[in-house]
């Protein structure tokens, strides 16, 4: 992040607060390493719930964080659920959004650009072929996603859609990551 251009309070940042963060990291990278956990539980057909409260930031864990947040998901009865939330991979969209227009917000604020409002639609292609296992020739997830932004700014749409390359999530979807998987198993009752 490059040196907070004013003081004050930008796109609802405080640009001394971000410059101050991004110092302190420049001088120990290891306050940079973070880790953020979720833990989930099913509950019936495809309704499962998330809690999402601790996690590992600035060389600590976070104890701010006095309940945590519920995520529910589901999917929609054409998938057998029956709609209790955003299925997983709209939530994928939720936090592609989310995480571009965070982003679009910070940097342009250490930068100085004042963005009145931002507004994003976005849509991902899937073929259920390859999550229903009828075909190995066919993605299980995503295949494209299209983000549109509309953003009331004095700034040049370019220069605003060169900040979303800082965005963790599109980071996420667009590189490959590792992922573990154990499973443990208990003897049902």
């Amino acid at each position: 992040m490059t040196e907070a251009t004013m003081s004050g309070i930008i796109n609802g940042i405080d640009v001394d607060r971000l410059g101050q963060t991004a110092q302190a990291i420049r001088q120990n990278p290891g306050l940079g390493k973070s880790q953020f956990r979720a833990a989930n539980r099913w509950i019936i057909g495809g309704h499962n719930r998330s809690t999402i409260q601790g996690f590992y930031i600035a060389g600590q864990e976070d104890t701010t964080r006095t309940a945590p947040f519920v995520l529910d998901a589901d999917e929609p009865p054409v998938l057998l659920g029956t709609d209790l939330g955003a299925n997983p991979v709209e939530h994928v969209l939720h936090a592609l959004a989310a995480c571009l227009t965070t982003s679009i917000v910070c940097h342009a604020a250490a930068r100085g650009i004042r963005i009145e409002s931002i507004e994003s639609k976005l849509e991902g292609d899937l073929d259920l072929q390859g999550f229903l296992g009828l075909s190995d020739k066919v993605r299980r997830g995503y295949e494209g996603i299209r983000v549109s932004f509309t953003i009331k700014s004095d700034a040049p749409a370019e220069q605003l859609k060169a900040l979303t390359a800082f965005s963790p999530v599109h980071d996420i979807v667009s590189n490959p990551v590792p992922v573990t998987i154990t499973v443990s198993t208990q003897p049902t009752a």
